[in-house]
C-alpha cells in the first residue's frame, strides 16, 4: 500500500470514528446486556463431560482451528502463525490450556465473548482476522463443547508474538466503531422453508467453516462485502517457494464463473477427498481439506455441499475479457506449453491433467492470482499426497515471461465457455 493510500485510509478511519459516537455507545450498551445474558450458563450433568469434549474435538476440526493456530514447526494450537493483511501483520493466539499465554485461566463466558463477539477477557477487541464475524453464529452448546475440548489440550508455554500493525490500526479501540458498522452479533437461525440437511450445511458453512472469510471480497476497511458475498476474495498465503503472495478464492455461488457446472456430488467429492473429475486441491485449500473437511462425517460434508450448491448465482466484479489478438497469441502459447496435459480442447484427461473448460472456478476467479501462482510455482499438493492419476503440474517460473503467462491465462480464462477477464502482465509480475 502506498504512503498516499495509507494516509487516505487513515483519514477515512478517523472520519468514521468521528461520525459513530452514538453507534459506539449503542454497541457497548448492547454488549453489556449480552454479557449479562451469557452469564447464565446451561446446566449439564457431569456424566456428559466426556461426550462434550468429543463433540468439541469434532467441532475444532469443522472450524479448522489447527491450521490457523499452529505455526510452521510449532506446537499444535500454540499460535504464532503470521497473517499478512493490508494493515500489517497479525499473529494467531495460543489456544492451549496454558495459563500464562493461552486460555487456561479463561471462563466459559469469556471464551464465548472471544469466539462470538471478538472481545478478550480484558475487555479489549480482537482483530477480525480471527473470524468471530462467522463464529458469532455458533450455538451456546457448541461454543461450550469447543471450549471443553480446548481446555484438554496440554499447555504450551511460549512468549506471545506481538502484532506488527502501523498506526492507527494498532489501536484496538478503533474496532468499536468498526463493529458498530460492520458486525452483527447473533446466533444462526434455521430457515423453516429449507430442509434439515440444508440448515445443517448452512450452519457448518456460515459458522464453523467460515467460508466467507476467504470467498467474499472485502472493502477498504477489511469488512466482507455483503453485496458480493461468496463471489471470491483475495488474501495472502505462502506459495510453494515459501514466499508470501496473494491468492484468490473462487466464486462459490451458482454463477457460470463459479459452481454452476458442479453437482452436489462434485462438491461432496472435493470436500471429502480433495478431488473430483474437474479439480484437485492445491495451495491454501490443502489445509482446509486435509485438516478439516475430510475428517467430517459423510452426512455433514454432504449437507455442506447441498447448501453451497443452493447459493444463488452472483457475479463478481470481473475485468473485461481478452481481445481477439490476445486470445490468438495465448492459444498458440497454450498449445506449446499446456496442451499436452490439458489437451487443446481444455478437457484434460484422466491420466494427464484436470479440465480447464468451463468447470474450474479457480480458472474463472475474479482475481487470477491463484491461477498465476499455479503456473509460476506449480500445483502445491497436500502432504500426504492424495490419490491422483493426473501428472504433477511443474513450475513455469523460469520458462515463461510475465507477458507469456498473462497471454496463456487470458486465453484459458476466455476459451471453451470460460467467461473470466483478461490478465495483465503487471498482475503476473506482482505474483513473482
Amino acid at each position: 500500500m502506498s504512503s498516499v493510500s495509507r494516509r487516505a485510509l487513515r483519514g477515512v478511519v478517523f472520519l468514521v470514528i468521528a461520525s459513530s459516537i452514538v453507534s459506539v455507545g449503542t454497541y457497548y450498551f448492547r454488549n453489556a446486556l449480552d454479557a449479562r445474558a451469557d452469564s447464565s450458563m446451561e446446566t449439564r450433568d457431569l456424566s456428559d463431560a466426556r461426550s462434550l469434549v468429543e463433540r468439541g474435538r469434532y467441532l475444532a476440526l469443522a472450524g479448522n482451528c489447527a491450521s490457523c493456530h499452529t505455526a510452521p514447526g510449532g506446537e499444535a494450537m500454540a499460535g504464532g502463525l503470521a497473517f499478512d493483511t493490508p494493515f500489517g501483520r497479525v499473529y494467531s493466539t495460543n489456544i492451549t490450556s496454558s495459563e500464562a499465554s493461552g486460555i487456561g485461566r479463561w471462563s466459559e463466558a469469556q471464551f464465548r465473548d472471544a469466539l462470538r463477539k471478538g472481545i478478550r477477557p480484558d475487555g479489549t477487541h480482537l482483530y477480525p482476522v480471527f473470524p468471530y464475524t462467522a463464529y458469532s453464529k455458533i450455538t451456546d452448546r457448541d461454543a461450550d463443547a469447543l471450549f471443553a475440548y480446548l481446555k484438554t489440550i496440554a499447555p504450551v508455554e511460549q512468549p506471545v508474538t506481538q502484532n506488527e500493525l502501523s498506526f492507527p490500526f494498532n489501536q484496538r479501540w478503533l474496532l468499536g466503531p468498526w463493529k458498530a458498522f460492520f458486525f452483527d452479533e447473533g446466533r444462526y437461525a434455521a430457515n423453516p422453508r429449507e430442509t434439515e440437511e440444508w440448515n445443517r450445511g448452512a450452519y457448518l458453512v456460515e459458522a464453523f467453516a467460515h467460508c466467507s472469510a476467504c470467498h467474499t471480497p472485502r472493502n477498504f476497511l477489511g469488512a466482507e462485502r455483503d453485496d458480493l458475498r461468496m463471489t471470491g476474495g483475495t488474501y495472502s498465503d505462502r506459495v510453494a517457494s515459501g514466499e508470501i503472495k496473494a491468492w484468490s478464492a473462487p466464486n462459490l455461488t451458482s454463477s457460470p464463473t463459479g459452481l454452476a457446472n458442479w453437482s452436489v456430488e462434485d462438491l461432496y467429492a472435493y470436500l471429502k477427498s480433495g478431488k473430483n473429475e474437474h479439480l484437485a486441491t492445491s495451495g491454501p485449500m490443502n489445509e482446509v481439506i486435509m485438516n478439516s473437511t475430510r475428517h467430517l462425517s459423510e452426512p455433514d460434508v454432504r449437507a455442506m455441499a447441498v447448501y453451497l450448491r443452493s447459493l444463488p448465482a452472483l457475479e463478481g466484479e470481473m475485468n473485461a475479457p481478452a481481445d481477439e489478438q490476445t486470445k490468438a497469441t495465448g492459444a498458440s502459447l497454450y498449445d506449446i506449453h499446456c496442451g499436452t496435459c490439458h489437451l487443446p480442447t481444455g478437457l484434460g484427461g484422466a491420466d494427464t491433467g484436470p479440465r480447464l473448460a468451463g468447470f474450474s472456478p479457480v480458472v474463472q476467479a475474479v482475481d487470477p492470482a491463484s491461477m498465476i501462482n499455479i503456473i509460476l510455482y506449480g500445483a502445491e499438493l497436500p502432504e500426504p499426497r492424495l490419490p491422483s492419476d493426473w501428472r504433477h503440474m511443474e513450475p513455469f517460473e523460469d520458462k515463461l515471461t510475465d507477458e507469456e503467462v498473462a497471454l496463456i491465462a487470458s486465453y484459458v480464462r476466455s476459451a471453451w465457455g470460460n467467461r473470466a477477464g483478461k490478465v495483465a502482465s503487471e498482475q503476473v509480475a506482482k505474483q513473482r
